[in-house]
């Protein structure tokens, strides 16, 4: 077994992540699902589940960002699938160890991430969202002059807080109306960190509430960016803008296309949809448990970890 690095998180806590589909096909159709969460440094799998149907065919591929994506073919009428997940994560918030990081020159990047430099994400924003992005059009020199000579740590969160909500974000849907969802702010820091010339690209996974109560209980696939600094991608989530701990990262790409947690080819819609993500003590949940939620250790300021192993 290979030694971890020194500087590796220790992993204290254990979350369930999982979600459950229905998908009604009224004629020929395919899905492409990208549900699984992907390797990171910050958590590991311990267990796993997925089911396509009954029986349904199916095939897992690797797309070029390294996501894991099932390719499946949907049977006439009602097609069932569902992901289960036990994770191990650290207690530690996002970007613990980010003081300061040097940003690469757009010469000096490695050819895998110069896509993520130059290309603009594709933004649906809706009104609101437009309304925005013409404010920092106009507004961006300011934020230029203010940002530009400082820290590439500072300079990454003062754009995060510019971007930031002031009207409410909705949960599981498109923007609607004055409405916003965690996707368009997270297309906006993309498109801003991009302008200062820092590699940045779009993510998708489960935030549970550790130590960050909610009290409406909202679990969700959530969006935010990643930051290429120093050799590693470093979380900057608009959304919130405060540390979180226990993301789950599952998939990443150049904008919400690639981060997509279903795409449809042919006569099929999504009827049900239900996501989980929370905090269990370990060794008490299984995959394929019923979602018990009396179980749920998080949804308060209290982060409760794992005992210490013997």
């Amino acid at each position: 077994m290979a030694t971890p690095p020194t500087d590796s998180p220790k992993f204290d806590l254990t979350v369930r992540v999982g979600c459950s589909l229905a998908y009604e096909a009224t004629g020929p159709a395919m899905l492409l699902l990208n549900l699984r969460p992907t390797p990171d440094r910050n958590h590991a799998i311990v267990f796993e589940a997925f089911t396509a149907g009954d029986n349904l065919p199916a095939e897992e591929f690797t797309d070029s960002h390294g996501n894991k994506v099932t390719r499946v073919k949907l049977a006439p009428g009602r097609n069932l699938f569902r992901h289960d997940a036990i994770v191990r994560a650290s207690s530690r918030p996002d970007n613990h160890d980010l003081t300061d990081r040097t940003p690469h020159l757009p010469a000096d990047l490695p050819p895998r991430r110069v896509a993520l430099h130059a290309a603009q994400p594709v933004c649906g924003l809706g009104q609101a969202g437009q309304f925005r992005v013409g404010k920092i059009r106009h507004r961006r020199a300011r934020l230029a002059a203010r940002a530009g000579h400082q820290p590439v740590a500072a300079r990454q969160h003062r754009v995060s807080l510019y971007v930031r909500p002031a009207r409410p974000v909705g949960v599981g849907t498109s923007c609607s109306g004055a409405t916003v969802v965690c996707r368009d702010f997270a297309h906006l820091a993309i498109a801003l960190n991009r302008s200062f010339n820092l590699p940045t690209r779009y993510v998708t996974g489960h935030l549970p509430d550790i130590g960050f109560p909610d009290p409406e209980n909202h679990m969700d696939f959530h969006a935010y960016a990643e930051v290429y600094l120093g050799g590693e991608w470093h979380t900057t989530d608009a959304r919130f803008h405060v540390p979180r701990i226990g993301r789950i990262k599952v998939s990443c790409g150049q904008d919400a296309v690639d981060g997509a947690f279903s795409t449809i080819y042919g006569g099929a819609t999504l009827s049900y949809f239900e996501v989980w993500a929370y905090q269990v003590a370990r060794g008490t949940v299984g995959v394929g448990d019923p979602v018990d939620f009396t179980k749920r250790l998080d949804n308060s300021w209290t982060v409760r970890t794992d005992p210490a192993e013997a």
